[in-house]
């Protein structure tokens, strides 16, 4: 009998290392600047609404993010605010481009450890330049046989990712977006493995799938004991 896994596909952002917490840094200074303007509620739902509605415009990372923040900025202060927030705002994102890497527990580790045995794909979302400067500081770059950088991740893009060794049926995806990561790889008919985070962006929260090939663990640690498992 063949074997049911050949390829592991891994999220990069607060999967393999932090992210999110840079942004909930950059909206808190985001909220404290304008906080003459609107209460912090407030401000936080608008900035939401402009990122999802910018998405299809800008798509994922911080150079979207600091356009929402500058575009709701504009928005709350009808067109008052003043240019030195701005430049703080600027700044900011100038800032969390630059950050340095910060691996997540085990993640070195658990890769490591199934590379050779399988094929390791990195698949993931956000700017190609920031992605590309992340992966190459990450010091991970060499143990993946192939990387992915898309503009989001759906059913078709597990589909194409997956398409060789054995296609979708015999892959697996983990990260820690249930939206992104797990529930479109599972409908493509690859096993989806969510590892939670402390910090979850409220665009990528959905209900996990029910379906025998979702599986949930603690972090990264788990997986080379589940991979095994499945085979």
């Amino acid at each position: 009998m063949g074997r049911k896994l050949r390829t592991i596909g891994f999220d990069a952002d607060d999967t393999l290392w932090h992210n999110e917490r840079f942004f909930k840094l950059t909206q808190d200074r985001f909220e404290e600047l304008l906080s003459d303007y609107s209460e912090t509620s407030v401000l936080h739902e608008r900035l939401n609404a402009a990122e999802r509605k910018n998405i299809g415009h800008y798509g994922f990372g911080v150079k979207g993010f600091v356009l929402s923040m500058i575009e709701t900025a504009i928005d709350v202060t009808d067109g008052k605010v003043p240019g030195h927030v701005i430049q703080q705002l600027l700044d900011a994102g100038q800032d969390m481009l630059a950050h340095p890497i910060e691996l997540l527990p085990h993640a070195q580790s658990t890769v490591e450890a199934l590379t050779g045995d399988y094929r390791i794909v990195l698949i993931t979302k956000g700017d190609l330049l920031h992605q590309e400067r992340k992966l190459a500081q990450s010091g991970l770059g060499e143990l993946f046989d192939d990387v992915a950088i898309v503009s989001d991740k759906s059913v078709r893009t597990y589909q194409t990712v997956f398409s060789g060794y054995g296609g979708p049926e015999q892959a697996m995806m983990v990260g820690n977006s249930m939206k992104s990561d797990v529930v479109p790889a599972v409908e493509a008919g690859s096993w989806g493995v969510f590892v939670p985070h402390d910090l979850e962006w409220d665009f990528e929260k959905a209900d996990p799938p029910s379906a025998p090939r979702y599986r949930a663990i603690s972090d990264l640690g788990d997986l080379p004991e589940l991979v095994a498992e499945i085979g």
